[in-house]
């Protein structure tokens, strides 16, 4: 198994500086990892700094509560594709979930499928620590319905991370029709190598380097 390719090496951390990014960016393109995940105000440095080569340009959006409009999505949404994302990992709306307001759900997960416009993934982060078993299949399903790409464990910055149990229901929920990522918590090799065995797609580390070395 080649780790790295199920990497998504991410900085996401506030106080993360230009040359704190143009680190990972180099570190990427060393391990060949799958992506470099950041906020939306270093996409276009990332773009810069990933020319010519396979590693992805991933931006997150509505991150990290996912409690935006909609509107405020999309808009984030375009401005990222338009400075070089080819991935977009979204959080939905939480509170809207618990409320069962499902069409809202529904509605924000597709606002951005739709903005994406096939020019960019849709990774659609659902917080499973947040949320009880019953509300990780609905969010999934929704997910599914609106045309994501992928569902996502964790934003790394609530309770929780990702979970091996998680990633099984997840990846059981979207019955192929969509791919899963564990993001959270995943700062080892062992751990990297439980998610993927439970059936992650990808995996969200800041550790990418440490997890591909503890496989060596």
């Amino acid at each position: 198994m080649n780790i790295a390719s199920y990497i998504d090496h991410t900085i996401l951390k506030p106080d993360a500086t230009r040359e704190q990014v143009i680190k990972i960016c180099e570190e990427a393109k060393e391990y060949k990892f799958a992506s470099v995940c950041v906020n939306s105000y270093r996409t276009g440095l990332v773009k810069e700094n990933l020319e010519g080569t396979d590693v992805k340009v991933c931006t997150v959006v509505g991150f990290p509560l996912g409690a935006v409009p909609k509107e405020v999505k999309v808009c984030e949404t375009d401005l990222a594709i338009k400075h070089g994302a080819q991935e977009i990992d979204m959080v939905i709306n939480i509170g809207a979930l618990k409320d069962k307001d499902y069409d809202y759900v529904y509605e924000d997960i597709k606002s951005v499928v739709d903005a994406c416009d096939k020019k960019a993934i849709v990774k659609v982060i659902i917080e499973t620590c947040l949320l009880s078993d019953d509300e990780k299949v609905k969010a999934c399903e929704l997910s599914v319905k609106a045309g994501a790409d992928f569902v996502k464990t964790s934003t790394g910055f609530s309770k929780g991370g990702a979970t091996v149990e998680d990633v099984s229901l997840m990846k059981e929920t979207v019955a192929g029709k969509a791919k899963v990522k564990a993001s959270g918590g995943v700062r080892d090799y062992a751990k990297a190598k439980a998610v993927i065995d439970a059936g992650a797609d990808r995996v969200g580390a800041s550790a990418g380097i440490a997890i591909v070395e503890g496989s060596k």
